[in-house]
Order: structure tokens, then C-alpha cells, then sequence
């Protein structure tokens, strides 16, 4: 099985953590499973819509390149979801939201979800992101870090001074969550999550703290297993129906020429 992971991190900028993602989620796959990391460049740097839907865009495209290479699966790899349904529109393989499959996931161990976000900027993507998935009602509170990522640098590069500071801040925003009511926290973010959650058994206070990279990974594997098994894949009605050839084709000449008036 092989799986492409696309992070909206910068290669080179961000190599201690892609380092560590690569070999948490090769540590962690099932045997026979081997996990390619992404990245995009620029990256994911000013945090908002505008810059969400370029990297969502230029993810779409590694998707379909990703199904052409004969990948197995596809993980948007990058917790805000952007691009999602377009990229499970425009291939067969499997195609994994890192939050979509952690927010479903954390529902079965609490009925009331908190998220801790990279950045306060994403509070109210994150509110979206549930009530499209259905679960706008689960969520009982969101907060941000306030961290860019190459905050996470120095913690990655083996900095356990600035991994504590981290985890204090990290559990300074989710503490006010859980005293409110929260069943489960989710580090809403594969940077936080891989960082902060190598502890087993993380809690704040009663509230498990769900590792959206562990569970993108097996939700993966396990979309595959099944596709082998019995062909299940996405609606192909109106919710997911399948691009005609022509609509992929412009959209990846869209998004190979960038802006040209001819």
C-alpha cells in the first residue's frame, strides 16, 4: 500500500518536522504501508482563506498526480480540510481529511468535542469545518496557539526546552476547555499533534487528546483495506460525482500556467 501525504509545510523551511512526520508515519503504518510526504511551496504562511485556497488548489492537483502514480490513497495532511471534496471529486483512489476523519473519531470517545488550533485566525474555519462534517453541535470550544510553523523548528530539532514551553502553552489554551466542559481535545493540526502527542495516554485533566496524524494514517489504511475488499468508494451522486476528463484537464493546466490573459 502507498499513500501520499500532502503538507501545506515548505520542504526546506519546515525539514526537522517533515523529518519526524516521515518517520512517525512509516513507524506507525501497517506492514507492507509506505507513507511519501508532500510539501508545497510557498506554504501555508499567512494563515486565512486566500492563502487556504491556493495550497488547496495546488493539493487538488498533487491528488490527481498522486492517482496517476498509482498511489493507493491521498491524505489532505493538513487539518483545515481545504480542497477535500474537490480532490475526492476528481480521482477514484481514496482521499483522507486529516480533519474530517479526526473530528468523526473524536466523536466516539466523548460527546463533547474542543479543538486546539495552530492559530486563533482558524477558530472560525474550524466551526465550519464541523458543521459541514455534521458535528457543529459536538464542538464546545475552539482556541488557537498563536504559533507560526516555524515556531515548531527548534522543539522537532530535539529542543526539549522548547518542547515544554510548548506543551505548557498547549495545555494552557485546552485547560479553560476542559474545565467548561470538554470530553476530548484534539490538537487541531498535524504539527502540534505529532509534536505534543507522543506521551501515551495524553490527557488534559479527564480529556483524552486525539493525534489528528495517527488517525488520518489508519483512516487511510483502512479506506484502502476496504476499497480491496468490496469496491466501496464515495458517492458518485451529487455529493461526490466524478469530474469528466476535460474538467481535469483544465484544472490542471489552471493551475500548471498560473495567470496568463491568453
Amino acid at each position: 500500500m502507498r499513500i501520499l501525504w500532502q503538507s501545506f509545510v515548505d520542504v526546506a523551511q519546515n525539514a526537522p518536522y517533515l523529518e519526524r512526520l516521515s518517520a512517525y508515519l512509516n513507524d506507525i503504518a501497517a506492514p507492507g504501508t509506505t507513507v511519501d510526504i508532500a510539501g508545497i511551496s510557498p506554504p501555508d504562511r499567512d494563515f486565512g482563506r486566500l492563502t487556504e485556497f491556493r495550497c488547496a488548489a495546488l493539493a487538488i492537483d498533487r491528488c490527481i498526480e498522486a492517482e496517476a502514480q498509482h498511489y493507493d490513497a491521498f491524505v489532505m495532511g493538513h487539518f483545515q480540510d481545504p480542497g477535500l471534496y474537490e480532490a475526492r471529486s476528481a480521482v477514484r483512489i481514496p482521499v483522507v481529511g486529516t480533519g474530517e476523519a479526526t473530528l468523526h473519531f473524536a466523536a466516539q470517545l466523548g460527546r463533547r468535542l474542543a479543538l486546539v488550533s495552530i492559530d486563533p485566525v482558524f477558530e472560525v474555519w474550524h466551526y465550519e469545518q464541523a458543521e459541514r462534517y455534521g458535528l457543529r453541535e459536538r464542538i464546545s470550544g475552539v482556541t488557537g496557539l498563536g504559533f507560526a510553523p516555524e515556531d515548531f523548528n527548534p522543539a522537532f530539532a530535539g529542543d526539549e526546552a522548547a518542547l515544554a514551553r510548548m506543551r505548557a502553552v498547549f495545555e494552557e489554551k485546552a485547560r479553560p476547555l476542559v474545565a467548561a466542559g470538554a470530553d476530548v481535545v484534539i490538537a487541531a493540526g498535524v504539527l502540534p499533534a505529532l509534536l505534543l502527542c507522543r506521551a501515551r495516554g495524553y490527557k488534559v485533566g479527564h480529556a483524552p487528546v486525539v493525534n489528528c496524524a495517527a488517525v488520518a494514517l489508519k483512516a487511510a489504511e483502512m479506506a484502502v483495506a476496504l476499497h480491496r475488499l468490496d469496491g466501496i468508494e464515495p458517492s458518485r451522486g451529487p455529493s461526490f460525482a466524478l469530474a469528466p476528463e476535460r474538467a481535469v484537464a483544465d484544472f490542471r493546466q489552471f493551475v500548471a500556467r498560473g495567470r496568463r490573459d491568453d
